[in-house]
């Protein structure tokens, strides 16, 4: 992945892993029906999207619900890697108020268009977000990397500004707040 940041659209795109590269594909086919038909599309990159309704019974699950699912269950939390990655965490509801602005509005560009705001997060300051919302330690468990993964991450959310100027995201601490308690009324996340 390309290691600059915050990550801008024109950056070239660097995929590491096949899923990354299945999203740049699927971003391609927009691209070229807008450029060869001339048919209009929002291209969103969405960064680390997490709130209820994820699953976290699987090895690839998003790192929140992941967590979250350990900590509820009082099993070690495990990091990949040192947990000084970083991410820009976005809740599900700022992406659904984009989505719905765009369609209400019609909105569209010749580009891809960045679905985060900037904020890098660790994912050892995320634990701590979690503790403290628990009111708890958490334990944690260190194991190698994983191949593919990027060791940070960033967006660049001008071109996302610019779009939609009157979506404010949803904080951190509260859509983890609000992930928790949701998580928490399942029994889980995987219940």
């Amino acid at each position: 992945a390309n290691p600059v940041l915050p990550k801008h659209e024109d950056l070239v795109p660097q995929p590491r892993s096949p899923y990354a590269a299945s999203k740049l594909a699927a971003e391609a086919y927009a691209l070229a029906y807008h450029h060869g038909f001339g048919l209009d599309v929002l291209v969103l990159r969405f960064f680390n999207v997490f709130g209820p309704l994820q699953a976290a019974g699987h090895d690839y699950a998003a790192v929140v619900p992941a967590f979250v699912d350990a900590a509820l269950a009082g099993r070690p939390v495990t990091l990949h890697g040192d947990g000084t990655q970083s991410r820009d965490f976005t809740f599900v509801d700022t992406v659904t108020a984009v989505l719905a602005d765009a369609v209400a509005r019609r909105v569209h560009d010749p580009g891809p268009v960045n679905l985060a705001f900037g904020t890098r997060t660790d994912l050892l300051d995320l634990l701590g977000r979690l503790e403290e919302l628990l009111g708890r330690p958490i334990e944690r468990r260190h194991g190698p990397a994983r191949p593919g993964d990027v060791p940070h991450s960033a967006a660049d959310p001008t071109r996302l500004r610019r779009l939609f100027p009157t979506i404010e995201p949803v904080g951190l601490d509260a859509g983890l707040a609000a992930t928790l308690e949701w998580y928490r009324g399942r029994g889980g996340a995987d219940r």
